[in-house]
């Protein structure tokens, strides 16, 4: 066997894991970047922004604000998003969105990054808290002489499939944070969108966040991250064979 074998074998395993991922959509593209993401030490973020180069990484650390916000149960956030889903003939559309964050950043040791909150969308991956029913049951729980409805909420037929969606970031968790180091406008510098992937946020461990990604399936992500995993593991044990022999001869 040569290096070459190995590294084809590498490539090959990456391009099915991605093609399984694909199969998810936006939510599948979010997930491969969380598992082939170069990852680096924040102080290096912070120099690649200085440099004004365009390179996508990732930074891990703990979530930092100045000030944070608590919700229900005291919990100290700096992030959430409530989402009000209608089912349609395409699957889920959103009714109204609702965000509350302050600003906050990402800390290693004494290195910390702020992170662009304004571009978190679609790469946000945390543990989402979820009520379901239908658009009957949700203008009951709204009554519009206290709260006005979300648009289109009452025009929908009363059987309708209905859900909140709630997703939020703490102060007291370890991230993972996928983007492009930036100066910003002021001054900071941030982690932000970029070199057309999105921002991403995540506070699982890789396995969780694939999970959560599919949307409850495990045996597609779990088979996506082996063989992108195996496939990164494979592809650097060729190419330091390669070097090391000098070559593919």
């Amino acid at each position: 066997m040569s290096p070459f074998v190995v590294i084809v074998a590498g490539l090959v395993s990456i391009g099915l894991g991605s093609l399984l991922l694909r199969t998810f959509g936006v939510r599948g593209r979010v997930g491969r970047l969380l598992a082939v993401t170069p990852p680096v030490g924040i102080a290096a973020a912070m120099d690649i922004a200085a440099a004004g180069a365009r390179r996508y990484v990732r930074v891990e650390g703990r979530l930092d604000a100045d000030e944070d916000f608590p919700d229900e149960n005291e919990r100290p956030l700096v992030f959430r998003r409530r989402r009000l889903e209608a089912h349609r003939a395409r699957g889920w559309a959103v009714l109204e969105e609702r965000r509350d964050a302050v600003p906050f950043r990402v800390r290693e040791g004494l290195d910390a990054i702020d992170v662009d909150v304004d571009a978190l969308d679609a790469g946000l991956v945390t543990l989402v808290r979820e009520s379901a029913g239908t658009a009957a049951e949700a203008v009951a729980a709204l009554p519009a002489a206290t709260a006005p409805l979300p648009p289109g909420l009452a025009s929908l037929p009363p059987t309708t499939p209905v859900r909140l969606r709630i997703e939020q970031l703490s102060s007291v968790e370890h991230a993972t944070v996928l983007g492009v180091p930036v100066v910003l406008a002021d001054g900071r510098v941030a982690m932000t969108s970029g070199t057309g992937r999105p921002l991403v946020i995540s506070t699982l461990e890789r396995a969780e966040a694939m999970r959560v990604l599919a949307g409850g399936s495990r045996a597609r992500p779990a088979a996506a991250a082996a063989a992108l995993g195996g496939g990164m593991a494979a592809l650097a044990v060729g190419l330091a064979w390669a070097l090391v022999a000098g070559g593919f001869a």
